[in-house]
């Protein structure tokens, strides 16, 4: 998702790793996703339990309790029971320096000599002494967060800096996909297509209509506010930055399709009646039986016009610019696919392995998509399904729920699904079209060549474990997620004989307008471990005792991170406030901080039974991307890099797995014996 050097200087001030795209900006320390799912209530309607994905717990919050009452949320029921916490959670915090510093201080101990860190030490002093420039910056961001015309005082900031105002593409650079289990019931792709698509408009009545209950983290309720732009929404390409553009559902009620690069619009109502599965299948038909006659009449191919959306952002800017003027029906076309609910890509692919899945979801021929739109579903020839998901406005959280959702009521059959009902005067999927003059064609053709090359330079692969999952992992009484990223710390020992400076994604949606915050998963502890693992001189009980320690470190940080504790959106926050011209202080001038937060391993978690994998990108050349689901029985990651040995990456997790439950096993069958 994100590049290297120094974007932030240029942009949002936030130091991040390099990357050799073309225009060689900074992608932002963000990764994608939040932890595990939360256990879920069934809603009103006894559909599928619509509780959402969040954080370390799983505690599911009760409305009216005495809980409630206690910690001050306010129901506002006027604004529905999905908004009615809104107003009452609180807002991000700001830490104080000397939080920030200690622990900021502490996470390099991990990772550089004593003589090191007490150079950078002496920088983070200056910084915070009294009087000092951090001091008068903290000031200034107290008073920031207090202003009641904001509510969140990352929040502009890190949208801009992180997605809006980034130029390199967003495939693969921010998009993020999931692959869906199979559905044996629905190999045809047609089906397949309308039982997701009915599904998803269900949800999203829910949403338009704010009925659907909020997410919880640890039982309290959590911000809702992103939900907006997930149906009916297009990120639109402009310079010096993106901008979200939110579309009326009441005005605009219809989905798109894409087959062979062609785009159909597809109405999701008809005399004030959501169509049905079997109408919508009948429509997702005449997609195919359409696609495949103009491609059979025309002379050409159809103009991928899509490989527009995979270009860099300026690129995109001034062709979309170039579309309009080249003709009205242009400008027509762009909001078609724009306003439409969500887009549905019929691919002509036939994936069947992981990997082939994985490449496929994450970005497919690159041309059959649009991806400006939040929500993509990708259903190909031989009945496999995905998702993928554009990141600017919403992380992954709330697309997990909404997947998550779709999938239970697919797989359950919550839903009628089976109504046989087709009314004969539903109208025709109505063809998008463009109109091309020949720079546009050339530019297509360019987009479509840089696409091919920069994915062609990612190396992917999928481990997916089958020995055990968190139902061990539990026996072991260790948190599933720390106990992961200790496998992930030891696989990138094994490989590198060495840790690095690794994310991992940490929710603070229980803050207003929260997104994310980083965890700083090396520390003192894990390397200990990992060093112990590798060292024949240690014995199994002093491993365990490190491993233990490790995984409370671990669980420490995070833990204080999703309370709004972490160390670098602080730090970010800060710098954003430097005058013009001022100074920089030397805590950011140090090439330790630029180094602590250059991401050898960007991880992060999301799980569910219903995905068989999902994924993203590297975000600095010299690292890796580890996306990684916690299911019962099994763990799942998938693994990007830009030919760092990705295959290799695979194999050293599964190894790193068996050894830490080698290691763990015997404390399980002594209980069992006693």
């Amino acid at each position: 998702m994100f590049a290297a050097v120094a974007r932030a200087e240029a942009r949002s001030s936030v130091l991040r790793t390099c990357s050799t795209s073309s225009n060689s900006l900074l992608r932002t320390q963000l990764t994608k996703f939040t932890m595990a799912p939360a256990k879920r209530n069934s809603s009103s309607k006894a559909l599928p339990k619509d509780h959402g994905s969040d954080a370390k717990t799983h505690d599911v919050f009760h409305p009216g309790s005495s809980a409630n009452s206690a910690i001050g949320y306010a129901e506002d029921n006027s604004k529905g029971p999905m908004l009615r916490f809104q107003e009452s959670l609180p807002r991000l915090p700001v830490p104080s320096l000397e939080e920030t510093a200690a622990r900021y201080v502490k996470s390099l101990k991990a990772l550089y000599p004593p003589e090191d860190v007490a150079k950078s030490e002496a920088a983070v002093k200056d910084f915070i002494r009294p009087g000092g420039v951090g001091q008068k910056l903290q000031e200034k961001l107290l008073a920031r967060r207090a202003d009641p015309a904001v509510k969140n005082w990352i929040y502009e900031w890190w949208n801009d800096a992180a997605y809006l105002a980034y130029r390199d593409p967003v495939i693969p650079y921010v998009s993020y996909f999931y692959s869906h289990r199979d559905d044996r019931r629905r190999r045809d792709p047609a089906k397949r297509a309308a039982a997701i698509t009915t599904a998803t408009l269900e949800f999203k009545k829910m949403v338009d209509e704010g009925t659907l209950e909020p997410d919880y983290m640890k039982g309290l309720p959590i911000c809702m506010d992103s939900l907006k732009y997930m149906f009916n929404c297009d990120r639109i390409p402009a310079a010096p930055k993106d901008y979200p553009q939110k579309y009326d559902a009441a005005t605009y009620k219809h989905i798109v399709a894409v087959r062979n690069n062609r785009y159909y619009k597809i109405v999701h109502e008809a005399g004030g009646r959501t169509l049905n599965t079997s109408e919508l299948e009948a429509q997702f038909r005449r997609v195919y039986e359409l696609a495949a006659s103009a491609s059979s009449a025309a002379s050409a191919p159809s103009a991928p016009v899509g490989f527009l959306t995979t270009e860099n952002r300026d690129v995109w800017t001034d062709a979309r610019k170039a579309l309009i003027e080249a003709s009205p029906i242009n400008a027509e076309s762009l909001e078609a696919i724009g306003s439409s609910a969500f887009v549905v890509c019929l691919d002509e692919a036939a994936p069947v392995t992981f990997e082939e899945r994985a490449r496929q979801y994450w970005g497919g021929n690159g041309s059959n998509r649009w991806f400006d739109k939040p929500l993509q579903f990708i259903v190909c020839d031989n009945g496999t399904a995905g998702f993928m998901g554009e990141h600017s406005m919403m992380d992954g959280t709330p697309t997990h729920r909404l997947n998550d959702w779709v999938n239970e009521a697919i797989f359950k059959n919550k839903l009628d699904f089976d109504n046989p009902t087709v009314r004969p005067d539903l109208p025709e999927p109505t063809p998008i079209e463009f109109k091309l003059t020949e720079d546009l064609s050339k530019t297509i053709a360019a987009a479509g060549e840089h696409f091919k090359d920069i994915m062609g330079r990612h190396e992917l692969a999928v481990q997916s474990f089958q020995g055990y999952g968190k139902g061990l992992i539990k026996k072991f009484r260790c948190s599933p997620d720390a106990y992961v990223q200790m496998v992930i710390q030891l696989a990138y020992y094994k490989m590198y004989g060495k840790n690095r400076p690794t994310y991992e994604s940490a929710a603070v949606r229980r803050f207003q307008q929260g997104r994310t915050e980083t965890c700083r998963s090396v520390s003192e502890d894990s390397v200990a471990f990992c060093k112990s693992m590798n060292d024949d001189s240690v014995d199994a009980a002093t491993r365990e005792k490190l491993f233990r320690t490790a995984v409370n470190a671990h669980v420490e940080y995070i833990t204080a991170a999703s309370d709004g504790k972490g160390v670098d959106r602080h730090l970010f926050g800060l710098k954003q406030l430097l005058e013009p011209g001022e100074a920089l202080p030397a805590i950011y001038a140090d090439p330790a901080f630029s180094y602590s937060c250059k991401w050898f391993l960007s991880t992060s978690q999301l799980s569910s039974e219903y995905f068989n994998g999902y994924g993203w990108s590297q975000v600095t050349d010299e690292g890796f991307g580890i996306a990684y689901m916690i299911n019962e029985n099994s763990l799942n990651f998938n693994i990007v890099s830009k030919g760092l040995g990705s295959p290799r990456m695979s194999f050293y997790l599964n190894e790193a797995a068996n050894d830490i439950r080698d290691l763990l096993l015997p404390s399980i069958e002594t209980k069992a014996k006693l």
